[in-house]
């Protein structure tokens, strides 16, 4: 076993992105622009800002969600967040009470069950299948309901549009909100983008959470929720009362970096790159690998989960990999209860094609020797 300090030489942990294909330059200069811009605001005169967001950003994101998700809001719309979680957060703190029931996918995403939880919600693990949450499973007494429709959060299925229409006919007719987390959802490989929940809700019951996290980088911090109606004036509020406001300098760089253009250019960019990678992995698993690894179904997100075939163990292969230096990641500590599934999480976002190629060969030469 490899110290716990110990660098990998190929590591596919989720959720990374590739710090080395963003515009440096260009992202200077944006925050050259946006310490200008601070110097002068208020006339010289040092102010608290507006919780929800510096007015340029929420218009960067109101004209992109609008042009790549279908979700049509005004700016004043947009709450600006210290990511995704800060989101989640505020969302739950002014639905949720104690002992309410919150919804969540089964496998699913650990951080926002922790969350609920902490807000003393009882939380009800609801299985996916191959179209995503299974509404059917769902309790009738839910006060909210946490998905991720996009990409299914690990196994990476797309909720397919009879299950949203369905999951939504749910919502309104119990009174639930729904919380639907876009976390990965702009980087898409095949068919055409399936509507978001946000597009396609007319009864003011979805909760759109985004992040920047995945599509520039966690370091940022920079989130945001386009809630219902009803929701907004008690969000800004929770906002104000949390941390009153967000970063005026990055909000302001990256509101510029997406007003002029930049940001949809590196999404291009970085779209372009993650196909290549996201091609080599799946050759790899299914050719040289095909024997232990099946890769599930995911359209869209820069990881995917390859089940194990019947004869390999999760844990046994985690565990030679990273004897061999290689960090793959098993699907178990997802579930919040027993798994229903042997498989691995393999991040993409921070590996190139070359490392792509070298750390599943090696691990091609392991996969014989550890079958039962």
């Amino acid at each position: 076993m490899l110290p716990a300090d110990a660098r990998l030489d190929f590591d596919f942990k989720g959720g990374v992105t590739d710090k080395r294909l963003f515009p440096w330059d260009v992202w200077r200069r944006c925050v050259n622009q946006a310490l200008r811009t601070q110097q002068r605001a208020g006339g010289g005169v040092a102010a608290y800002r507006d919780p929800g967001g510096e007015q340029e950003l929420r218009l960067g994101v109101s004209r992109y969600l609008a042009f790549s998700r279908a979700v049509v809001c005004n700016w004043q719309d947009v709450v600006v967040t210290q990511g995704a979680q800060q989101a989640l957060d505020l969302v739950g703190r002014v639905v949720i009470q104690p002992g309410d029931v919150v919804a969540v996918e089964e496998p699913g995403y650990p951080p926002a069950r922790a969350l609920f939880a902490a807000l003393g919600a009882k939380l009800a693990h609801v299985p996916v299948d191959r179209e995503g949450l299974i509404v059917d499973r769902l309790p009738k007494h839910a006060r909210l309901v946490y998905v991720t429709p996009s990409h299914q959060f690990p196994l990476g299925m797309p909720m397919s549009l009879a299950r949203r229409v369905e999951l939504l006919e749910w919502a309104k007719r119990h009174g639930a909100v729904i919380v639907e987390d876009d976390y990965d959802g702009e980087f898409r490989f095949e068919g055409r983008p399936v509507e978001s929940l946000k597009s396609l809700d007319r009864a003011g019951l979805v909760a759109y959470v985004g992040t920047f996290s995945k599509t520039l980088f966690p370091d940022l911090r920079m989130g945001y929720v386009v809630p219902p109606e009803s929701l907004r004036e008690p969000l800004w509020t929770a906002k104000r009362a949390g941390d009153w406001h967000s970063c005026m300098l990055t909000q302001t760089a990256l509101g510029t970096f997406m007003l002029n253009g930049e940001f949809a250019k590196h999404l291009r960019r970085m779209h372009k790159a993650y196909a290549k990678r996201r091609a080599a992995l799946i050759g790899l698993l299914t050719d040289e690998l095909g024997d232990a690894f099946e890769p599930m179904p995911a359209t869209a997100g820069i990881h995917l989960v390859a089940q194990l075939a019947p004869g390999w163990d999760e844990d046994d292969v985690m565990k030679a990999a990273l004897d061999a230096s290689i960090g793959v990641y098993g699907i178990g500590p997802f579930y919040a209860g027993e798994r229903r599934e042997q498989g691995v999480l393999i991040g993409y976002g921070g590996a190139s094609v070359e490392a792509i190629e070298g750390g599943f060969r090696r691990l091609a030469t392991l996969m014989p020797g550890l079958r039962r």
